[in-house]
Formats: structure tokens, sequence, C-alpha cells
């Protein structure tokens, strides 16, 4: 495990680069068990491993961030601990207790701590807790044992690009999750179910698809991966849908936003009041802020450029500096996020 590491941090994909551990949790007979640190890539299981088969799998993404003091934090791992309770309760999986959640990322992220990128390379230390059932059955039913792992995998910026503007295109074809559905949770299905929209849109040059809600058709919903929101009068607006994922960075973003004096909506948005956004952006752990270009609707000739001049806007840029110097250590945590791991 002590092998020289040969990363070009500055240069970093976002993708899975092999560390040295990862730590797991196993539920048995109603309870959950002692944690385990392996340095094993594979999981041994049945062939008839219930979330082979039906689905009944959940996980979470966060993140690591080396500080401008040297220091290591993870943001906001609890309200991830508290997402991925309610998403394996919305398929009938037991919770892995908040303290235990925690335990298990501190102790991944200090065992991996070589792979933390440096501070200033733009790099992160992208966090993947997995729960899965893991009972052989046949039969529609919840599994009776489970297996919660954690790996770690430095990552660069989630576009190439970086803070830029991007196209989007709205899909009419698909649907991402219905209300009522498995949409609030995140849960793999969800995932499987944007890959061929997701396919189209790159294929076409858009950096992702934007889903309108699934019984009218009428107002936006949720990007592939991502939450929406919109900018105008000094206002931040986002949807709000029983079909969507609940973004911790959003839901961040709406408290900056309110601390620059912002007024904060969430409510249904329109596809015709897209014409009226001075900025908008797509957010989530991956890429922070994806500011938005245009969004175009080709399946009924129209385009809606939000970005005149190609650039991100002013307050989606002051929300992402803000937010990533929180991350790093740049500027006061004044709303106590980050959680620090090593000093």
């Amino acid at each position: 495990m002590d092998k020289e590491l040969n990363i070009d941090w500055a240069n970093l994909s976002f993708g899975y680069i092999p560390t040295d551990y990862n730590v797991r949790c196993s539920y048995k007979n109603g309870e959950w068990g002692e944690i385990e640190t392996s340095s094993s890539e594979l999981i041994p299981m049945h062939m008839a491993a219930t979330c082979l088969h039906y689905g009944q799998e959940a996980f979470e993404g966060l993140k690591a961030f080396r500080g401008k003091d040297g220091k290591v934090r993870v943001f906001r791992m609890d309200e991830n601990a508290a997402r991925i309770q309610k998403s394996a309760e919305g398929i009938m999986m037991p919770p892995l207790p908040k303290e235990k959640f925690e335990e298990m990322v501190k102790k991944v992220v200090r065992l991996n701590e070589r792979f933390v990128p440096p501070y200033g390379s733009g790099a992160s230390l992208y966090i993947r807790p997995l729960q899965i059932g893991i009972t052989a059955q046949v039969g529609v039913k919840p599994a009776k044992e489970y297996l919660f792992l954690i790996f770690v995998t430095p990552v660069g910026p989630y576009f190439k690009g970086g803070f830029k503007t991007t196209p989007y295109v709205i899909t009419r074809k698909y649907d991402r999750a219905a209300p009522l559905g498995t949409g609030t949770f995140k849960v793999g299905g969800n995932y499987a179910a944007s890959l061929r929209a997701s396919h189209e849109a790159h294929t076409a040059g858009y950096s992702a698809e934007f889903y309108l809600d699934a019984r009218e058709k009428k107002y936006m919903d949720e990007c592939g991966a991502a939450n929406f929101f919109g900018i105008k009068n000094n206002t931040y607006i986002t949807p709000l849908s029983s079909s969507i994922l609940p973004s911790i960075t959003n839901k961040s973003l709406m408290q900056l936003a309110e601390d620059m004096g912002m007024t904060v909506e969430r409510r249904h948005i329109p596809e015709e009041e897209l014409t009226t956004f001075e900025e908008a952006g797509a957010c989530g752990t991956a890429a922070v802020i994806s500011p938005i270009e245009r969004i175009d609707d080709p399946e009924n000739n129209r385009s809606y450029v939000i970005s005149k001049d190609g650039n991100p806007g002013p307050l989606c840029t002051k929300l992402y500096n803000r937010l990533r110097g929180i991350q790093l250590g740049e500027e006061e945590d004044t709303h106590h996020w980050n959680t620090i791991v090593i000093e």
C-alpha cells in the first residue's frame, strides 16, 4: 500500500482510480455489525442477490477537500447520512445509523489520506457510500442481509472545462422518474432510466438532458444527474416536485443565496419561464454548479438562451466561489457544514 503515487492532480478526470482501502459493514440477524477494513476492490456476492435482480440498492456521493490550511474537510456528511437513510427506507432496507455512517466516512478518508488531492489542484477525494441487498432469493421481496461499504477515489472536475457555461436539451421522449415513485431517493434505477436520454443528449453535443414533469410535461423537473435553478430579479428559483432528488448542493446554495440577500423560491417552473431567467445552472456534488448557456427544446423548435455573452452570470459565480471557498477552508464556515477529519 506504500507504492509511490504517480498522479497528475491538476489533470484528473472524473473517473475511478484505485485507492488503498475501503470500509464495510454488514447487516445480519436484524442488526449492523462492526466496521471492517478491506483492501479488495471486489464484493463476494451470490448470483441471486436481491440487489442484482430487483434493484435493492442505494448510494451517495460526497467529497473531502484538502484546505488552504492543510486540513482535510468533508462537506455536509450529516446530510448525506440522512439522505441515504431515507433512500434505504424508501426501498425497504434497514437504515445505517448516522453515527456509524460518519465513523465510516472519517475512517475511509484517513486510511486513504495520501489520495486526497493537494490544495490548489482543483481536484478532490470523491466518497461513494453504497448499500446493497445481498440475500440470495428469487421472489420480489426485501433482502434479509445487507452490505454497506464506502470507497473513495480522487477526481477532477465533472466537466472538463470546469466552471463555464454549456448547452442543455429538454427531452420529452423519456421520464427519469414518476411522481410518488423513487425519484426522491438516490437509487441506481433512476440513473438507469436516464441512460438513453443522456446518451442522446451527449451525442447531440449537449452537457446533459433536462426532464419535464412526468404528469403534464409542462414544468422543469430535474437534469439527468443534477437539480436545476434559475435566477431573476435577485431571486433564486428551483423546482418543487415529488420526483426530484433533494440535492444537498442545492440546499446549500439556497442558504447561501439567502445569506447574500436573495429571495429563495421553491415552486413549479413552467418551461416558458425559461425566457425570463437572467442566469441558470445545474447543481450537484460532482460539478457544484454547471452554469447554463442555453436550453434547447428541439421537439418544439425552441431555444432558451440564458447567457447572452456565453459566460457564467455574476450571481452564479458568486454562489460557486462562496461554496467552494467554504469547502476549501478559504472562507468562514458560518453554518458549520464542514467536518475536519485530518488536522
